[in-house]
């Protein structure tokens, strides 16, 4: 009996996943719960297992494709019978295969690989899903319209890029719509070749940051607010407990401290500790502190995730910073440690340069920037002394935050980093 296997939902907001590699071919032989493929998604990558024993009997989608969650990506012969005959993959690139019901099942959990770890369930279930092509829908997201909304006119119920294009067009009127909704579709850019050139696909992390970066500057209406922060006292705090920390087997750096402040800075301003819900349209302030650490990894820039950062030590976050990171470094970093920030920083340590405007972390509200500290001139009491100072800049979505709130916020983080033992009664 030949089981169709669809695309599980392997994550909150996830609706597609790029076939990084597979371990099978048509004919094999495999187990239940045997890793067969894995998938990267815009939250990590996935080691996805075989949820059925038996032989491959058809790949659908090949090294590099795009296959939308609930799409068959394999169908697997349990009887054995059918293994032979070599079936290749039979869609091209961006085609999609339609899909059709059939019983839910549970899939085994995921198997960890030094990736993400995770329970997947086959989603072959009572939810509707949209059939749409991958091109289909990135032109969907690059203008801001919700897929589900579009009335389908294609083959199987399939919405068509003309269906997006004619809902854009015609669709909830401008005066209500967010900036992404009105946002103008341009067609693909197309480079001529101009001499000695090479040509690497756009795929994988690179792509995942791409179409990252694009819905985030589309949809979220940035600004950027820079202040200098006099670092002296917190340094010479640093290089007290540095010796404390190593006995505790802790490489003390100042992001920690950082950290702590911004906790204590979202607390007062908890505007900047939030996130739009669009289908609702309703602003979530969240009570919890999830801080973002934006780090450059092996495949490009990820963000790890510190939870509950207003409940740990220094020590306790600083420990948790070097796990995350050695995480990244050896691709063994789970779901829950890439997804779920509520505010994001973002340091290159001594690498940090003077200023930056960083990208907001969507869907998140704001994201801080650490730049380096260095021996500058300050004028203090009216005389010119070396100061080690930094900059601190911030990047807020002005539809949930004003000017005023990205001021204030960054002016209790300033002052908290000046004076390190206010920072310290600020703790829990």
């Amino acid at each position: 009996m030949a089981f169709s296997f669809h695309l599980p939902d392997i994550g909150e907001g996830v609706v597609e996943g790029e076939i990084v590699g597979w371990k099978v071919k048509v004919g094999d032989r495999v187990k239940l719960d045997q890793p067969i493929v894995e998938i990267m998604t815009d939250k990590a990558t996935v080691e996805i297992p075989s949820p059925r024993a038996g032989v491959v009997a058809k790949i659908n989608y090949t090294d590099g494709q795009i296959c939308p969650v609930g799409q068959i990506l394999v169908v697997i012969d349990e009887d054995g019978s059918q293994g032979a005959s070599g079936n290749a993959p039979t869609h091209g690139h961006g085609h999609a295969p339609v899909a059709h019901a059939s019983p839910a099942v549970s899939a085994a959990p995921a198997v960890a690989t030094g990736r993400a770890a995770i329970e997947v369930v086959d989603v072959s279930d009572a939810r509707a899903r949209v059939l749409a092509t991958p091109a289909t829908r990135r032109l969907a997201r690059t203008m801001g319209v919700e897929i589900g909304r579009v009335t389908p006119t294609g083959k199987h119920g399939r919405v068509t890029t003309a269906d997006v294009k004619s809902f854009g067009a015609n669709g909830p009127s401008t005066a209500n719509a967010s900036p992404a909704t009105t946002a103008k579709a341009f067609a693909p850019m197309t480079i001529a070749k101009g001499g000695d050139e090479e040509r690497v696909p756009l795929r994988g992390m690179r792509k995942r940051i791409a179409d990252g970066m694009t819905r985030s500057t589309q949809t979220a209406a940035h600004f950027t607010y820079v202040e200098e922060i006099d670092m002296s006292e917190l340094v010479t705090v640093r290089d007290r407990a540095k010796a404390r920390a190593a006995e505790r087997g802790v490489k003390l750096n100042y992001l920690p401290f950082i950290v702590k402040a911004v906790v204590a800075g979202l607390k007062k301003w908890p505007m900047l500790n939030a996130a739009l819900d669009e289908s609702t349209q309703e602003i979530v302030r969240k009570k919890y502190y999830h801080i973002g650490i934006a780090a450059q990894g092996p495949q490009g820039l990820v963000v790890t995730t510190v939870r509950n950062a207003d409940k740990l030590s220094i020590f306790d976050t600083s420990r948790e910073i070097d796990r995350l990171a050695e995480a990244v470094r050896t691709n063994t970093a789970t779901r829950d440690d890439l997804t779920g920030s509520t505010f994001t920083v973002s340091s290159l340590g001594k690498l940090g340069g003077v200023l930056a405007t960083p990208i907001i972390n969507f869907p998140e509200v704001a994201i801080i920037g650490v730049h380096k500290i260095e021996d500058k001139p300050a004028v203090r009491n009216g005389q010119i002394v070396i100061r080690q100072l930094m900059n601190l800049s911030i990047s807020v979505d002005h539809r949930l935050a004003d000017g005023w709130d990205a001021a204030m916020f960054l002016q209790d983080v300033k002052a908290l980093l000046e004076d390190p033992t206010t920072m310290f009664m600020e703790m829990v």
